[in-house]
Formats: C-alpha cells, structure tokens, sequence
C-alpha cells in the first residue's frame, strides 16, 4: 500500500479489540486494513453522541443485534460489508481508493495486524452464548479483565468488556438483548446493570428502567447503582410536590436501609441530611418533625465508619449548635465516644477494603492467584466485621455483616464455600429459615453444585423438614443423565434414618437394575445392613448377590473379605480369595494378593503362609521382568511376614536398605553420575583471611585491623562457607556456643576501648537485667552519652580507613541507652560478648566503635 505521509497511520490491533471487535471476519476479509488518520481524536465519528449511529455502524448493528450469516454477495461487485471502512473519510486524499486498488493489483496485500479469528455465526454457537464472542485460548483469568479459558466457555470476561463497549454505540432497543445476554451470564454485575439502566433513562423510559431497577438492586449492593437509582427517582418525583417529596424520602430510606452500611456511602447520608433540611415546613409543628428527622438521620450517620464521618460529625455539632447550644452540649458528648469508635473502625476497615478489587466480574473458580487473593481478602473482612469491633448491638453488627457478605457475594457469585459460609452464619445466629433462604440462591447460582444440594438437604433434615430434604434428595436422582452411586448411597441412609429398614431396602431394590449403580452401592448397603440393622444374613446375601455382578473388580473383593473377616469365616474367605484370583488378570491382582498373604498371616499356619507367598511371587512373575523369579527369597519377605502394625524385627537403617534393596531392578545397571567432569564450588573461606595476601582476602584482612580482638576470634571461629552463602542455623549455633575472650584494657592499645560487655557492666545487673540509677544521676548520664555519641560521630567521620556505617552508630546509641556511661571510652574496635557459659544467649549484648 501507499505510504500517505506521518498524517496518516494503520489502525492496530488493539484499536481494532478496543472499538471494532465484531467486525473482525469484515475486518480480515476487506482488501487492506482501514488507515486512520492522526486527527481522528477530533473526527466527526467520535464527536457524535453515543446513541447515534455513523455511516460505518449499521452493518456493525445487524452484526452485534442478531449475528445471521452474511447474504452471498453478487460476483464482480463486493457488498458493503466488503468494502474497506476507514476510520475518518474527510481526511483522505480523493485519490486513496483507486491508488489502492491499483496497488493490490501490483502486489499481494500484506497485513499490519495480528491475524484474528472469525466471529463465528449464530447458528455455531450453544444457545447460552448467542451474541458473545468466541474467545481465544490464554492463560489469563482471575475474573479480572483479562481473557481466560477456552471459546466454549461462557464465562469470556474480556469478550463482555468489548460487547458492553460496542452495546454503547447501539440505540436500545438493538443495545438490549446485548445487555440481556451480559446479564444472563453476569447477573450481578452493577457495572452493565447501570449501563443498561442508564440507556433506557436516556430515553426517559421510566417505566423500563423501573422494571431493570427492581430486578438488580437486591442483588447488586453497589453503591454507584443505588445512587442512579436516587437520582431517578428524585428526577421523576420532582414536580410533582408534596406527594413526590414524601417518595423520595421513602426512597432515601429504602436506599440507607440497604446500602447504608457502605464504606463508600457518606455522600448519600450527606445528600439525605441536605434534602431533609430543604424540605418545606410551614408549621411550627411540621419545622420541629424535620429538626427531629434531621438529627436522627445525623446519629444514624455518624455510627457508620464511612469515608465522610469526620465530615458529618462537623455537620452535626454546627447542627445542634444551630438549634440549642445547652441541648447540643448533652447530645455530642454522648455521641462523641460512638463517633470516635466509628472513625477508628473505618481506618481499620479501610485497610480491608483497599485489597479488594470492585471491578471483577463473577465467575467460576479458576484457581489463578488473582483470585486466589481476592477470596483472602473478603474472608479477611467478613471476619472483621464479624468480630463487631465498634461494638455495636447485636441486631446492627448482623446487618452489617449480612451487607458484607452480599457484597462478596456479587464477586464470588460461583464460589459455594462463600454461600455455605453466609447460611452456617445465619444458622449459628438462630435464623434458620433465612439460611434455608441462602442456599436456596446458592443452588440457584451452583444448580451443578452437589455439595451445596447436600448441605441443604441435611441443613432441612436437621429442623425437621423432612419432606423438604427428601424433595431435594430426589433432584439429585431425577437426571438419570448424572445421577451418581453416591446420590444412590446418600438417599438410602437418608430413608434409613427417616422412613425406616424397609423403605432403605426397596430403594435399594430399584437402584441396583440402574446402569449407574456400582459396586459401591451393594457395599454400603450390606454395610448398612450389618451394622445398623445387625442382620449379617442379610448383608452376606447383598454381597453375594453383588459378586455375581462386580466380581472383576479389587475394591469389592477386599471389601467382601473384610466382611467375612468379621464373621471370622477363614474358610469362605479363603474361598472367595481363590474364586476372585482365578478370574483376575495379573496387572488387577496386586492388591488381592496382598490382602490374601496378609490374611493367612494372621489367620493361617506357616506352611500356608508360606504357599500363598510363593504363588504371588508366580504370579506377578509374569506381569514384569524386573519382578524376581519366584524360587529367590529375600530377607524383606522375613521383614513383612514378622513384622505387626509399627513394629520391625529390624532397625529403620537395616529397614531403608532392605526398601531400597527391593526396588532397584535387579537385571538393569545402576546408572550413577559423572562426576570426573564436575567443578567444586570453592569459595575463599575465612578461616585463610589471615595467611592470604591477594585479592578479596587482602581487603577483609585490612578490615579485621580496625577490629577488637574478639571479634577477630568470633570471626575466625564461624564455619567455612561451602557454597554461595552459609547456613543461618550453624552461624546461630557457633553463635551460641562459642566462648570468645573478653577485651580488656583495651584503652591501653591504641585508642581502643574498655570492656562493654559482660556482667561486669555498670548498666547491667547480675542476671542481665537493666539497672536503672536514681532520676537525677540518670539525666546527667542522658547528658553523657549524648556527648559520647557525638564524639563517636566527630571520630567516625574524621577516620579515613573505615566507611560512616549508620547500623553501628544505632548499636552504639542502644549500648549507651541500656546505661553504659561512664566506665566506656571511644575506639575504633568493636566487642560482643555472651554471658552464661556461651549455652545460650544472655541478651546483655553491646557493640562501640568509633
């Protein structure tokens, strides 16, 4: 193509994601990609309002309301859809188009974007997907903003971004079964619940935005929602006089009753308190109902730990002062203490609520760690507020944390721990039915959810309602599709313990001719039957009848024999071990065997044992050949035929050589590394700081000139560092352990210090405490260790062989505030000492220097 100047540019690929996502297939199948020109931010398209349609928009239109399949285009003219579309018109040459075309004649086109895939058709989609785009396979997710999973998933986050985007430029009548679509799939998204809202106010459709705010508003405590909603109805009810100021105050109640409790809503109490002052009154009586109205609201408000407490709080005291100052002095000293609470608890609150992102779409559990931490950080603020710390009633700190967890519910839409969590919550606190209410949603947003089904049905089973547990007993079987052997379990121990033996049984009769029943169910009956109903006989015939059916399968052979173990029936046990290893394959018997070499371990003599032993090694012979032969024995058979549950007739090193003996294979060669070709990490080590003279050594031995002799010895006496960088636990021990000498008289040698350390202290008493001097003595010692410091600093600074070390002087400034004035004189060395024989640390430790 033509290059047409730095005025012109090609529109990319993520302009083309951003604004013209469904007119990808046009996109791709147009001769070039659309040229945008660089004064496009001020071009007639984007200055139109956003319920306009442009020229470009009507196939975009078609295209985003129905998704039908383009009509075939006439040979040898292309449609409209065909056609390139370029971003601004006006600001191309009239030339473009034909230089262009002959251009493409001349040369194949090339492309200056990602290739995409084609928006699929309709009629490719699955029902629920009609009207979103497919999406392509990333690794993403988090219900953030990013694309995640494969196209046949519903959930596409980034896809519902753009279609919402795109749903703007849309009149609503064609915007609208986007929107339903969105929220169908995202029905508690308060984003695109406002944006839908928000389109049918613009076309003053009250009553379809009266219908959309009574769908969305209980299940979407968002306060940016709520507030449309006000401001609706303030709008609608604004020249109608008395009548509609009393349903906006109605509504300004309705709002707070719900969303009060928001952290956000400060300016809602404040919009609130400012329409009631603006109220008319004409009375005395009726101006003394709004004072009243207007300080309630004003108590109300400051209980709440919002972002503008401390705002109504000023409000509030100019109130009361406004109405009666002897009165106002009584009332804000007894809300002053509540106000503070309040103010203290949004700091604390704020904390929690800043680790949560408002902007996630709820989707399914992913498993990412943006999600992840998302579930930390509400259940971290549930159990905030679950802790009531503003100390409020009882009735007050529940709403407050049932407004919390419907918040966390609009995000964690399809996590079934989050709605198990608010029904136990509402259990514990004596309101079953409203928890019965919970999991009710719950199943209505989980309908798969069989954990949740389960929950509910003994949650009903526990109060009573038996009939209602056993309806939802019953959904669990009514698609034979995905009915399980669980549910099948599940219910007969349900009808069990409710209707009795015999409505167990005749269950039991019908769900094992199902073809989902296995032997899992013929197991926990005869099971049942055993130990409940104590009726062996019956439980022997159940697997008996079961072998017949499952006699193929390990699990159910080694469940029968722990059944007729019990009985203490060896001989039907060895029985049913011979009849199950005759119709076994090798590969499947493992386990049996086991079990049967075990049994006549316990059961059975030695030449039994013995015998059942070497047939299993036969048979499994022939399964490997890594496998022994079955003539050789070796000493870990003695080790599992003498051993009884934890006790070895050996030791575990004998035991873990015997394990290792037993899985090396014996046939194959034990490959082990090379390790001729291998290079030794060898690092200078410390303990040759002292014999070297080059390199790094020599500078670390200028370094230990300026320090005391002890610390020269604590140094020389770590450990030698073999890798990268030593063990913190063997430093700690030698730490510990070691007993280095104490410097003494160390201000005869060359400025250096006197002892420090010690119990020879005079700051310090015998067991290492501090000792404390009389309050005259210890300002004149402040005054002398604030002098010595100083003169610590003048020395450090005035030295050239050691760098300013802040660390030391803060070391410096500790030792010299645990009380060592006096006896401590500047130096240049540096001593620590351990007390208590070096077993332990005696925590009287002290560094100097200068």
């Amino acid at each position: 193509p033509p290059k047409f100047g730095s005025e012109f540019r090609f529109r990319g690929y993520e302009k083309l994601i951003e604004t013209a996502t469904l007119r990808v297939s046009r996109w791709l199948s147009s001769p070039f990609p659309a040229p945008l020109a660089a004064a496009s931010r001020s071009s007639p398209r984007r200055s139109r309002p956003a319920h306009r349609l442009t020229p470009h928009q009507p196939g975009l239109r078609r295209r985003a309301a129905s998704l039908q399949p383009r009509p075939a285009r006439r040979p040898g003219r292309p449609s409209a859809s065909h056609r390139p579309s370029w971003g601004c018109a006006s600001a191309l040459p009239p030339s473009s188009p034909g230089r262009l075309a002959a251009s493409r004649r001349r040369q194949p086109a090339r492309r200056f974007a990602p290739p995409l895939p084609e928006v699929a058709p309709a009629r490719r989609l699955p029902p629920t997907r009609a009207g979103l785009p497919p999406r392509a396979k990333s690794g993403g997710g988090g219900g953030g903003g990013g694309v995640h999973g494969d196209a046949s998933d519903i959930y596409n986050v980034q896809a519902a971004e753009i279609l919402a985007k795109e749903a703007l430029l849309l009149p609503i009548n064609e915007a609208a079964p986007i929107y339903e679509k969105l929220l169908s799939t995202f029905p508690t998204a308060a984003k695109y619940w406002k944006q839908y809202v928000e389109a049918y106010m613009a076309t003053n459709n009250d009553e379809a935005t009266k219908q959309i705010f009574s769908r969305c508003l209980l299940n979407c405590l968002h306060i940016s929602l709520w507030r449309c909603y006000i401001n609706f109805i303030r709008r609608i009810n604004d020249k109608r006089g008395a009548e509609g100021l009393d349903e906006t105050k109605k509504a300004f109640d309705f709002m707070l009753n719900y969303v009060g409790n928001d952290a956000a809503s400060g300016p809602v109490w404040m919009e609130y308190i400012t329409f009631l002052k603006s109220l008319p009154a004409v009375t005395p009586q009726e101006e003394s109902h709004r004072m009243t109205t207007v300080r309630k609201v004003y108590q109300k408000a400051i209980l709440v730990p919002t972002n503008h407490v401390e705002q109504l709080w000023k409000d509030y005291e100019n109130f009361e002062n406004s109405v009666s100052r002897t009165l106002a002095k009584g009332l804000l000293s007894e809300y002053q203490p509540k106000f503070n609470s309040a103010k203290a608890v949004y700091r604390e609150r704020k904390k929690y609520i800043d680790d949560i992102d408002w902007n996630v779409l709820a989707i399914p559990p992913t498993g990412s760690y943006k999600e992840e931490q998302q579930c930390m950080a509400w259940k971290r603020l549930l159990a905030f507020e679950k802790g009531n710390p503003q100390r409020i009633d009882a009735t007050t700190a529940n709403r407050r944390v049932t407004f919390t967890y419907e918040q966390c519910l609009m995000y964690l839409y399809h996590h079934p721990d989050i709605w198990y969590d608010y029904a136990t919550w509402h259990a514990n606190n004596s309101s079953m039915e409203s928890a019965a209410k919970i999991l009710q949603r719950a199943l209505k947003a989980i309908p798969d959810s069989e954990v949740l089904k389960y929950a509910f049905a003994e949650m009903e089973e526990s109060r009573g309602a038996i009939q209602t547990a056993k309806t939802i007993y019953e959904s669990l079987l009514g698609e034979n599709a995905s009915v399980t052997s669980l549910a099948h379990i599940q219910f007969i121990r349900f009808l069990r313990r409710t209707e009795g033996i015999e409505s167990a049984r005749k269950y039991f009769l019908d769900a094992r001719k199902s073809s989902s029943c296995t032997y899992h169910v013929f197991v926990a009956y005869a099971t049942m039957a055993f130990c409940l109903d104590k009726d062996a006989k019956v439980a022997q015939s159940v697997f008996e009848a079961g072998l017949k059916r499952f006699i193929h399968e390990p699990g159910y052979i080694l469940e029968y024999a722990d059944f007729l173990c019990r009985l203490n029936d060896d001989r039907n046990v060895r029985v049913l071990f011979e009849r199950a290893l005759s119709v076994l394959p090798p590969e499947k018997s493992l386990e049996v065997w086991k079990r049967f070499a075990q049994f006549e371990k316990t059961y059975g003599d030695l030449s039994s044992m013995l015998k059942v032993e070497q047939r299993r090694k036969e048979a499994l012979s022939r399964t490997s050949e890594d496998v022994p032969s079955a003539s050789e024995n070796t000493l870990h058979d003695i080790v599992s035929r003498y051993n009884y549950m934890d006790l070895w007739p050996c030791s575990s090193k004998e035991l873990d050589y015997l394990v290792r003996q037993e899985l090396l294979p014996q046939s194959a060669k034990v490959v082990r590394p090379e390790t001729s070709q291998m290079v030794i990490y060898d690092p200078r080590q410390m303990k040759e700081f002292a014999t070297t003279s080059s390199g790094y050594a020599k500078e670390v031995e200028d370094m230990l000139k300026v320090f005391s002799s002890s610390m020269v010895s604590f140094i020389k006496n770590l450990p030698a560092i073999e890798g990268p960088s030593p063990d913190i636990d063997v430093v700690l021990s030698v730490l510990v352990q070691s007993t280095l000498p104490v410097a003494q008289n160390a201000g005869k040698t060359g400025g250096g210090v006197s002892d420090l350390s010690g119990i020879s202290k005079p700051g310090l008493n015998q067991n290492g405490s501090v000792h404390r001097p009389p309050r005259e003595r210890r300002k004149d010692l402040d005054r002398q260790g604030a002098q010595e410091e100083e003169d610590a600093s003048t020395t450090v600074q005035n030295r050239g062989t050691v760098p300013r070390d802040i660390f030391r002087l803060r070391q410096i400034q500790r030792s010299r505030g645990l009380g060592v004035g006096g006896a401590a004189s500047q130096s240049g060395s540096s001593a620590f000492s351990f007390s208590g024989g070096g077993s332990a640390f005696s925590g009287d430790h002290s560094a100097s220097t200068d």
